[in-house]
């Protein structure tokens, strides 16, 4: 190896961080990598629990319109989430995973003969754990920051859905969304087949 090439091999070398942060998937890559999912049956099986309360989430149970839809049925892996206590009065974890390559909740809309249509997949970290690991900015994907999810204790609606403070970013990869792929609700899901709970005003 000649001088030039070395000291080009050198450069490189030193430049090159040592721990590289994986590449962030794009939208077809997190939809091959889930598509699994469709059977809520491979979700159970590899950890993904129903949200223990069964609630649809629409868009009116956050005090916003109607006309915005809704998300759907939750199921979510604590262990990614850090989920650190049930309800009391409400959720809390620890986590600050962010990799769509493994969501952190899948969304699931209600169909007429009771079975589950996978329609978005989710990821969401505590506020206060994610400031705890450094972090000052909220977490983003694809160049867009998550939403923050803040209940306000002056209004009846409960705008965190029973979750401390948080970010999460919804991705409706497997539902046409014309508010855009990362709107938190969808006129084009509906909870009009969900037997089960609502939300506690």
């Amino acid at each position: 190896m000649n001088r030039c090439l070395l000291g080009l091999a050198l450069l490189s070398s030193i430049s090159a961080p040592a721990f590289s942060k994986p590449a962030e998937p794009d939208l077809a890559t997190v939809r091959a990598v889930t598509e699994r999912f469709r059977d809520v049956n491979v979700a159970l099986a590899e950890g993904y629990i129903r949200d223990p309360m069964n609630v649809c989430d629409t868009a009116t149970m956050m005090g916003r319109s109607a006309g915005l839809g809704a998300m759907g049925v939750h199921y979510f892996r604590p262990d990614l989430l850090g989920i650190s206590a049930p309800p009391n009065p409400r959720v809390t974890g620890t986590g600050t995973h962010t990799d769509f390559n493994k969501p952190a909740i899948l969304i699931y809309e209600p169909q007429a003969d009771e079975s589950l249509q996978l329609v978005a997949v989710e990821n969401l970290v505590f506020i206060k754990a994610w400031e705890a690991a450094g972090n000052s900015a909220r977490p983003s994907f694809q160049g867009v920051p998550y939403d923050k999810m803040v209940d306000d204790p002056k209004t009846e609606i409960d705008e965190a859905h029973g979750f401390e403070p948080h970010y999460d970013r919804h991705v409706w990869i497997f539902r046409d969304n014309p508010n855009g792929v990362f709107a938190q609700f969808n006129p084009n899901a509906t909870c009009k087949y969900h037997r089960g709970g609502m939300h506690k005003h």
